[in-house]
């Protein structure tokens, strides 16, 4: 089956010992069955330290160090998996971050995650967020659903792009394609939800729940690219029309989010806001679950 990304997506490259939040610190790795296997049968000289370092009981992953590093991070920050065997030996998990994929109108796509802050820098300074090219194949079987997916996103990206317009008509628009309105995002009522969320880091719930309907002037064309972002991943793997609304009503409160904190931030990058943002909301399941509830029912 053709895999399908957005234009920007040949431009990332792991910055590996230059990232300064890195995805080995901090995160439980699982490791899927294909590779713990591959794992218990090696025999390369640092087979033993990777065995060493899994967690068996339950769903197997690596235990972290003291101080939230993965134990095959070394001190400049490099995979020691990788300078001692190679990326091939890396479990599916290491080796596919921050890539997601969905099945958008039966065409498999990948995108990066904001997450990421290479990835985040790139989708946030990269134009042409509706033009994708075929980059390889999968072995996946692909399926179809009644709903076009793909032609609902594509009005979306039209008006977005739009730039003729001022970023808030355009905003507009967006709304009124599903019945949403700028009220619909305004910080009462959703300040209680925020504060109600699990966060990895208490820092930044200070960050995310100063939620305002104050607007990130000056940052327009990276909230634009943002919301690109949002609705290509939170929209495209909508099976029916009540799911793709779902979708574009979170991708439309991250993006009022992302601009309150800029607006309040002033002297932090918008990039880092956003990874943030996404590291707490989108890659948390019941975090992410919880505002979707919430909008099924506006």
């Amino acid at each position: 089956m053709k895999l399908f990304a957005p234009k920007y997506y040949s431009d990332f490259k792991c910055i590996a010992d230059k990232c300064r939040h890195s995805c080995c610190v901090g995160w439980e790795i699982d490791i899927d069955g294909e590779t713990l296997a591959k794992y218990s049968e090696m025999n390369a000289e640092y087979a033993g330290n990777i065995r060493a370092s899994i967690e068996w009981e339950g769903t197997p992953h690596f235990k972290l160090c003291a101080d939230g590093r993965c134990a095959h991070l070394d001190d400049l920050g490099l995979c020691r998996i990788i300078s001692n065997i190679g990326e091939g030996a890396l479990c599916a998990i290491c080796r596919e971050h921050p890539r997601f994929y969905h099945t958008a109108c039966g065409k498999r796509e990948v995108g990066l995650g904001l997450c990421c802050e290479e990835a985040c820098r790139i989708v946030l300074s990269s134009d042409g967020y509706g033009d994708f090219t075929e980059i390889g194949e999968l072995d996946d079987e692909g399926y179809e659903f009644d709903f076009d997916t793909a032609a609902q996103r594509a009005k979306i990206y039209l008006i977005l792009s739009d730039r003729d317009l001022p970023y808030d008509e355009r905003l507009q628009k967006i709304y009124e394609i599903h019945g949403f309105t700028a009220e619909t995002f305004a910080s009462d009522g959703w300040n209680e939800i925020l504060e109600d969320l699990e966060y990895l880091e208490e820092e930044h719930r200070a960050l995310i729940c100063d939620f305002s309907d104050a607007s990130g002037d000056g940052h327009e064309k990276e909230l634009e690219r943002a919301l690109a972002y949002f609705v290509y991943r939170h929209c495209s793997p909508a099976e029916n029309a009540e799911e793709f609304r779902t979708g574009l009503g979170f991708a439309l409160f991250c993006e009022r989010l992302l601009s309150s904190m800029a607006k309040n931030n002033p002297a932090t990058p918008i990039t880092d806001l956003a990874r943030i943002l996404s590291e707490e909301l989108e890659y948390s399941e019941d975090n992410c679950e919880a505002i979707k509830t919430e909008i099924m029912f506006l």
